[in-house]
C-alpha cells in the first residue's frame, strides 16, 4: 500500500514539473504550475522592497520576474524603471553606466510589449517618458536623432492624440538636429512646426477637461516660444506659411490671436499676414494686438493719423509690458520718420519706462541725437560734436541691455566716435576739457563727459 502512494505521490510530483513552465516561454502572465507560483512569490518579495526604497533587496526578486514572468504586472516597469535607476546612480565606470541606460531603454520597450495597450499609460505615454529619462540620464552626450526617431513613431501613429510629452520632446529633437545642421533640417523644423501645433489645437479643440486643456496649451506655447527664439522662423518663410492658414480661418478668432502673438514674438508684425489677421481679429474683437497690427498697416500706408488712433487704442487696452513697449516704440519710429525728434525721444522712454531692457530704443534715440541733435549748437560745430557722445552713450546702453541689438550698437558705435571733436578742435574752446562734464540742453538734455 505504501508503494502505491509513494508511486502516486511521485507521479503527480512529476506532472506537476512537467507542467510548469515560465510565462516568458509560453505566453501567459504567470507561467505554468511550480513557474507561475514561483513567480508570485518573487513579485509579492520585491514589490514590498521597491516601495520603501530598498532596492539592493529588491533586485534580485525582481530580476527574476522580469527575466521569467514579464507580462504578469506593470509593477516590474513601474518599479523597475526606480531599481535601475538606482544601479546607475552606483555605476563606477562610463562603460557600465552607459550599458545600464541601455538596459532601461529595453525596459521601457518591454513595456511597451507587454502593456503598450494600457488605456491611459499607453505607447505614447510609454515613449515619451523613455526620451525624457534617456535625455536626462545622458545630458550633453544626447543624441537628438535617437529622440526624434522614437518620438516620431508615436506621432506618426497616433497623430492628434499623442501624449503632449511625446509632442514637446520630438520638436526638441528636431530643434536639436536643426541647431547641428540648420541647412539640411531647417525645412524639417518648420514642417514639423506645423504639424504638431496643428495636432496640439485638435487635442485642445477634444478636450473636455479644462486642466488637461491647460496642460496641452502649456506644451504648445513652449514649442511656439522655442520656434520664435530657433532662427529658423524668418519673416518670409512664416508669410508663405500662415498667408493661405489666415485665409482660411478669418472667422476663427482664436486661431488669429495666436498667430498674432507669434509673428509678434519673432519680430514679423510689419508682415502683410500680420495685419491681416489683425484687420479679420479686430472686426470680431478689438484687442491690443489687433489694434496693434492695424496701426502698422495704417503706418506702412502712410495713414499717420490712423496709425496713431489705433496705437493709442492698443495702448489704453492692455497692461502686458511687452506689448505696451512694442506700441510706444511702433508711435516712436513713425514720429521720428516724420522728423519729430524730441516727440520721439519722449515715445522711446515711455517704452524703456514699460520695459528696461528695449536696446531698440536707446538705438532710435542714439539715432535721432546725431540726426538731429547738432541743431542744438547750430552757430558752433564743435560743441554740435558732442551730441555724438550723447549718441554713443545711448548705443552703449542698448548693448548693455539687449544683447539682441548688440551688433547693430557696436557699429553705431564706431560710426559716432569718427565724429568726436579732435584736440586741435578744442583748442579754442578751453571749457572743453577731456573728461569735463557737459550739458548739452534743448530736447536732448543729457550731460556728457567729454572724449576727444
Amino acid at each position: 500500500m505504501k508503494s502505491k502512494v509513494f508511486i502516486l505521490a511521485a507521479a503527480l510530483m512529476t506532472a506537476a514539473c512537467a507542467s510548469a513552465q515560465k510565462g516568458i516561454d509560453n505566453g501567459t502572465p504567470y507561467g505554468s504550475g511550480a513557474d507561475s507560483l514561483e513567480c508570485i512569490k518573487n513579485i509579492s518579495l520585491f514589490i514590498p522592497y521597491a516601495k520603501s526604497n530598498n532596492f539592493k533587496d529588491a533586485l534580485p526578486f525582481w530580476e527574476k520576474v522580469y527575466a521569467e514572468c514579464p507580462a504578469s504586472t506593470k509593477n516590474v516597469y513601474v518599479y523597475g524603471v526606480d531599481i535601475i535607476g538606482w544601479q546607475i546612480s552606483q555605476a563606477t565606470d562610463a562603460t557600465q553606466k552607459n550599458a545600464l541606460i541601455d538596459k532601461l531603454m529595453k525596459l521601457y520597450d518591454d513595456r511597451v510589449k507587454y502593456f503598450g495597450n494600457d488605456k491611459k499609460y499607453g505607447k505614447d505615454w510609454i515613449v515619451s517618458r523613455k526620451a525624457q529619462t534617456y535625455n536626462q540620464l545622458k545630458g550633453d552626450e544626447t543624441d537628438p536623432t535617437v529622440i526624434y526617431q522614437w518620438t516620431k513613431e508615436v506621432l506618426d501613429e497616433f497623430k492628434e492624440k499623442t501624449e503632449p510629452l511625446a509632442i514637446s520632446l520630438y520638436m526638441f529633437a528636431s530643434f536639436k538636429q536643426m541647431q547641428g545642421d540648420k541647412e539640411k533640417y531647417k525645412e524639417q523644423y518648420v514642417n514639423d512646426f506645423l504639424k504638431c501645433t496643428a495636432y496640439l489645437d485638435q487635442a485642445i479643440a477634444a478636450q473636455s477637461d479644462e486642466k488637461e486643456k491647460e496642460n496641452i496649451l502649456a506644451r504648445k506655447t513652449e514649442i511656439e516660444q522655442n520656434f520664435a527664439g530657433s532662427g529658423a522662423a524668418d519673416c518670409e518663410t512664416l508669410q508663405s506659411i500662415y498667408a493661405s492658414k489666415v485665409e482660411a480661418n478669418k472667422d476663427n478668432l482664436d486661431f488669429l490671436k495666436e498667430t498674432m502673438t507669434l509673428l509678434r514674438r519673432v519680430g514679423c508684425k510689419e508682415t502683410d499676414v500680420y495685419m491681416a489677421a489683425s484687420e479679420y481679429a479686430y472686426k470680431q474683437e478689438p484687442t491690443a494686438e489687433s489694434a496693434m497690427g492695424l496701426g502698422g498697416k495704417a503706418f506702412k500706408a502712410g495713414d499717420y493719423a490712423a496709425a496713431e488712433k489705433y496705437y493709442n487704442e492698443a495702448i489704453g487696452m492692455t497692461e502686458d509690458t511687452d506689448i505696451k513697449a512694442d506700441l510706444y516704440f511702433a508711435l516712436a519710429a513713425m514720429a521720428a520718420s516724420q522728423n519729430q525728434y524730441s516727440k520721439a525721444k519722449s515715445l522711446s522712454l515711455k517704452c524703456l519706462e514699460a520695459k528696461p531692457s528695449y536696446g531698440r530704443a536707446y538705438i532710435l534715440i542714439a539715432q535721432l541725437y546725431s540726426q538731429g541733435g547738432r541743431a542744438a549748437f547750430p552757430d558752433d560745430p564743435v560743441k554740435a560734436k558732442l551730441v555724438f557722445i550723447a549718441a554713443c552713450d545711448k548705443a552703449e546702453r542698448a548693448r548693455q541691455v539687449d544683447p539682441s541689438v548688440a551688433d547693430e550698437a557696436a557699429k553705431l558705435i564706431r560710426t559716432y566716435r569718427e565724429y568726436f571733436p579732435t584736440k586741435q578742435e578744442v583748442f579754442m574752446h578751453p571749457e572743453l576739457n577731456e573728461g569735463a562734464d557737459f550739458s548739452i540742453g534743448g530736447w536732448i538734455g543729457e550731460k556728457v563727459k567729454i572724449r576727444l
